[in-house]
């Protein structure tokens, strides 16, 4: 067996030679370009890949959820709705009768304050 040393003579996919580029007869800069290699080189391998049982729903699931691009979307999603629940605590807030006004609370005072103030607007009703 005799080894060639042309990649286009050779018959190997993804080698071009200067004159069959996309550009005027000319790839980049004129040079030959090369493919990546691949990335399975034993038929061994490739046939075992092909033996593998198609994924669970729950596996693509997982799979899809550690990307990146959907970890950023995730954040952004639950940064707008941290902002607008903090805007309605904000909102509750403004409505109830404190001394001073201004004091913070947390959130679970500002529940409780509503609960109160709520029960306490319905007994001024009831009388």
């Amino acid at each position: 067996m005799m080894l060639n040393a042309d990649p286009a003579e050779a018959g190997l996919p993804g080698r071009h030679l200067e004159g069959s580029g996309p550009v005027g007869g000319r790839g980049l800069g004129g040079s030959v370009e090369e493919a990546p290699p691949p990335l399975c080189l034993h038929p061994e391998a490739a046939e075992a890949k092909k033996e593998l049982p198609p994924l669970s729903r729950e596996e693509r699931r997982r799979r899809r959820r550690a990307t990146a691009k959907y970890r950023t979307a995730h954040a952004t999603r639950e940064r707008i709705r941290v902002e607008a629940f903090n805007m309605a605590f904000a909102e509750l807030r403004k409505l109830l009768p404190t001394l001073p006004p201004d004091k913070k609370l947390s959130k679970i005072e500002i529940l409780r304050l509503a609960i109160c103030y709520i029960s306490y607007l319905n007994h001024v009703l009831d009388v």
